[in-house]
């Protein structure tokens, strides 16, 4: 299982610049191995195109690097938090994708305005409050996820799989690594269309919820019915 946990990890980084949600090297995947508890990240500073699969460092929930030579993303302390305070996720999308980013600097959650929001997203994307100065000086990476799994206080993050840190960028996660790939892949589309549509209409409100409930409940859940049964 972590072998193939690896290999998802790895296509996943070399997708980012693919599908456009990074510049340069802004962003990160990881993924994790639950039967064994170990994690799969990005390294730190190396090209997508540069990757092979045994630079990926694994590391256990703890940090304690067990595989690779090539130090962690500099970010490995907020997806390891996520996966300790998440245990139903089993991938990590951090991206500093050009849509999202400006709803975070913003300081906005997202809001749920149409069908392609609801088909993913059960209800708006939440934006994290500003963190303190002490957070950032001490354990920033860590204290990032913090203050992101006190925003999902009372959320479940699997019906709202991605945060907007403010002043910062997304974090996105998802069952599998592929599931918070195309769920970050996702969240960049919904934030370019919610700002066209505030443009467009100014001062619009969230989408109706019986429209929402219909379209997130159709697609997740234990009565879903889109896509095929196998």
């Amino acid at each position: 299982m972590l072998e193939q946990v690896k290999q998802d990890v790895l296509r996943a980084n070399q997708r980012l610049p693919e599908e456009g949600l990074v510049t340069l090297t802004w962003g990160n995947v990881s993924g994790i191995d639950r039967a064994s508890g170990l994690v799969v990240i990005k390294p730190s500073g190396v090209g997508y195109k540069e990757l092979t699969i045994d630079d990926l460092p694994v590391l256990d929930l703890d940090g304690r690097q067990l595989e690779g030579t090539l130090n962690p993303s500099s970010d490995t302390a907020t997806h390891l938090a996520l996966y300790r305070a998440f245990p139903g996720i089993g991938g990590v999308v951090h991206t500093h994708s050009s849509w999202a980013t400006c709803w975070a600097q913003a300081g906005r959650a997202i809001p749920p305005l149409g069908t392609t929001h609801a088909d993913y997203f059960y209800g708006e994307i939440p934006c994290t409050r500003s963190m303190t100065d002490d957070e950032i000086a001490n354990d920033y990476e860590l204290e990032t996820g913090n203050v992101i799994i006190e925003t999902f206080t009372g959320r479940d993050p699997l019906e709202v799989p991605g945060v907007l840190v403010k002043e910062h960028a997304p974090f996105v996660w998802g069952t599998s690594v592929k599931n918070a790939f195309d769920n970050a892949i996702v969240l960049e589309e919904v934030a370019k269309l919610a700002m066209h549509s505030e443009q467009l209409r100014p001062g619009i409100q969230p989408m109706n919820q019986a429209l929402l409930d219909k379209h997130y409940l159709r697609k997740h859940g234990k009565n879903a019915y889109y896509g095929q049964r196998t």
